[in-house]
């Protein structure tokens, strides 16, 4: 019995995944890549498709699982469930128009011509804000359609918001915020979702360890009292004694974005050879 997973083939959604698996200790051989691989660690195997096909993948059984982006997904409109935010391949729909032009607000977009890939998300929210537009689809590279005149508006995909800067196209309208997704089939078997227990499970552990450190200290008991209450660990820090009278070893773990503000404040208090080590795995 093997769980099969829909997966982008290639970009950046790719890449993150196979990352993820590959945190999660899962397996997958792709020197040689062929559309279906097998884990060889793990009851999964991989299906590679364009990111457009995977929703109905899922939907229809051909897929267990997916991890797609959730723009596709709502794009698509397909009939399967969202198992997990995955909180990676983070980026936006948005509406962008030329720099040159003032911007009233949505109203703008009366009978203007909109280029887009996504023309479901569009006119669900044109029609939310009683706007009629004229919409053109296009697959590929949307950004180039209002310089050589085939519309006068975009509305695409924006992460780094780069690529509408080189195109002279400014962002007046978040549309939806999106991030990959983990999706499955709503007759999964109870075997299979046996399996998928086992794969959240792993996925789980590598997200709680997303950005935390672990960290050692050396530190005069005396002030083990103030260094344990600026710790904001998951639980309670663990503390052992030294060899060397009036001082005590403490381990915890920190999150990274509050990481130098605590380093300074045991500094501060007396902490020592303070070491910190990344963490793989968190098991909580």
């Amino acid at each position: 019995m093997l769980l099969r997973i829909a997966v982008q083939a290639k970009g950046r959604l790719f890449e993150e995944t196979m990352a993820l698996l590959a945190e999660s200790d899962i397996k997958l051989s792709t020197s040689k890549r062929t559309l279906l691989v097998q884990s060889s660690n793990f009851p999964v195997e991989v299906l590679f498709l364009r990111d457009d096909d995977i929703p109905q993948s899922v939907a229809t059984g051909v897929a267990d699982l997916g991890i797609v982006g959730e723009n596709e997904f709502v794009e698509k409109n397909q009939d399967a469930d969202i198992i997990k935010r995955l909180g990676f391949s983070k980026c936006r729909l948005s509406l962008a128009l030329p720099n040159d032009i003032d911007y009233p607000g949505v109203e703008w977009f009366e009978g203007k011509k909109i280029a887009t890939s996504y023309p479901e998300i569009l006119a669900s929210f044109l029609k939310e804000k009683g706007v009629t537009s004229e919409v053109h689809v296009i697959t590929g590279s949307v950004e180039v359609a209002p310089g050589i005149g085939l519309a006068d508006a975009i509305f695409d995909i924006v992460s780094s918001g780069s690529t509408l800067v080189s195109n002279r196209l400014k962002e007046v309208e978040v549309v939806m915020k999106s991030e990959a997704l983990l999706i499955g089939n709503k007759e999964m078997s109870a075997e299979k979702k046996a399996i998928l227990e086992e794969l959240l499970f792993r996925m789980d552990a590598v997200k709680t360890a997303e950005d935390k450190k672990y960290v050692l200290m050396n530190a005069p008991k005396d002030k083990l009292n103030d260094i344990i209450e600026v710790l904001p660990g998951m639980k309670s820090p663990t503390v052992m004694p030294l060899a060397q009278e009036g001082w005590c070893s403490v381990h915890t773990v920190l999150d990274e974005k509050r990481f130098w503000e605590i380093i300074g404040k045991l500094k501060a208090l007396g902490a020592e050879g303070i070491l910190v080590l990344p963490i793989e795995k968190m098991i909580p």
